[in-house]
């Protein structure tokens, strides 16, 4: 079956879905985040070097030094208390969890062949916003 998308009832429904996460009164607030963040070169800076150094203590071959976990600790422990900071990646991390939500449901439609109850998503998961995806 191939559906033509352009004009289908599936593209228009996925934009009114669209259009009601826009319309969500926390969407404007999670896209400032988001926003702030991008336009903040310091904190862009600061988030690259502690994901760097994550890369590198998680690239070794051997066990990190204590100072190399001491640093990384130590720049993990400022990146997180810099507001921009922690509102971009509770936003990320909020949106995240909405999309695996959003793709659980679209997921059990297909594989049920009918819209999903409460009841499909706790079989071997913690349920629909768990994000595990139904497997423990």
């Amino acid at each position: 079956m191939e559906l033509k998308m352009q004009d289908s009832p599936v593209i228009k429904k996925t934009l009114e879905l669209c259009q009601t996460l826009l319309d969500q009164p926390t969407f404007h607030e999670m896209r400032g985040h988001i926003d702030a963040f991008s336009a903040d070169d310091e904190a862009r800076q600061q988030y690259n070097r502690v994901y760097e150094l994550q890369e590198a203590i998680q690239a070794k071959t051997e066990e990190p030094t204590q100072e190399e976990i001491e640093t990384f600790e130590r720049e993990r422990e400022a990146l997180f208390a810099n507001d921009v900071v922690r509102n971009f990646n509770d936003t990320q991390q909020a949106l995240h969890k909405l999309q695996q939500t959003v793709t659980a449901y679209i997921a059990n439609t297909f594989r049920l062949g009918r819209l999903p109850e409460a009841g499909d998503f706790s079989e071997g998961g913690c349920g629909p916003n768990c994000g595990c995806g139904g497997k423990k």
